[in-house]
C-alpha cells in the first residue's frame, strides 16, 4: 500500500497543496481548483518529502526558476501521460494551442482530446497547463480559473514582474 502525504505551502496563488505518494510529489491542488478531489485522499501531513518542491516552487514564483526538475508520481490514462510530457516541453514564457500539442502527439485532430487531458494535469504550475491557448490566442480552461491563468502567463512572459502574482 502506498504511502500519500501532503503539506500545505504559501504562494501568490492562495494556499497550495502538495501531496506525495512514497515520498514523489504526484499532485498539487490550489483552492478553488476545479477537479480538486476530497482532503480525505491528501494522505497524512507531513511536510519532509516536499523540501525540493517547496524550494523550486518558491523560487519559480521570485521570478529565479524558469524550468522544474522534480521527480514526479504522475497517474493517468498513456494519453494524458503523453500529454502531459509535452507540456513540460513548452518554455517557460511562451504558449502553445491545443492543436499544436496534439500534432507535437502525431494526432492533428486530437486537439479536444488534449484539452481534456490538460484539464486533468494534477501538478499545475510544475506541469504547465497554463501555458495552453486556445486557436485564436484566447485563454481558455484552466483548473486554477482564468484569472490565475493570465496571471501566471502576463509574469512568465516578462509582462508583469512577481509582484503580479500577488
Amino acid at each position: 500500500m502506498p504511502t500519500v502525504t501532503h503539506t500545505v505551502v504559501d504562494s501568490p496563488y492562495d494556499p497550495l497543496t502538495l501531496v506525495a505518494v512514497d515520498g514523489v510529489l504526484s499532485r498539487i491542488h490550489m483552492t478553488a481548483q476545479r477537479h480538486r478531489p476530497p482532503e480525505e485522499t491528501f494522505g497524512t501531513p507531513d511536510p519532509r518529502p516536499f523540501t525540493e518542491a517547496v524550494r523550486q516552487l518558491d523560487a519559480y514564483f521570485a521570478g529565479e526558476l524558469t524550468e522544474f526538475d522534480l521527480p514526479l508520481h504522475l497517474v493517468g490514462t498513456p494519453f494524458q501521460l503523453r500529454v502531459w510530457e509535452q507540456l513540460r516541453r513548452i518554455p517557460y514564457g511562451e504558449t502553445r494551442t491545443y492543436g499544436e500539442l496534439a500534432e507535437a502527439l502525431g494526432n492533428p485532430g486530437a486537439s479536444r482530446a488534449v484539452g481534456l487531458a490538460n484539464g486533468k494535469n494534477p501538478v499545475s504550475i510544475v506541469v504547465p497547463c497554463h501555458r495552453v491557448i486556445g486557436s485564436g490566442g484566447s485563454l481558455t480552461g484552466y483548473g486554477g480559473g482564468l484569472a490565475r491563468k493570465q496571471r501566471l502567463l502576463a509574469f512568465e512572459s516578462g509582462a508583469a514582474g512577481p509582484d503580479a502574482l500577488f
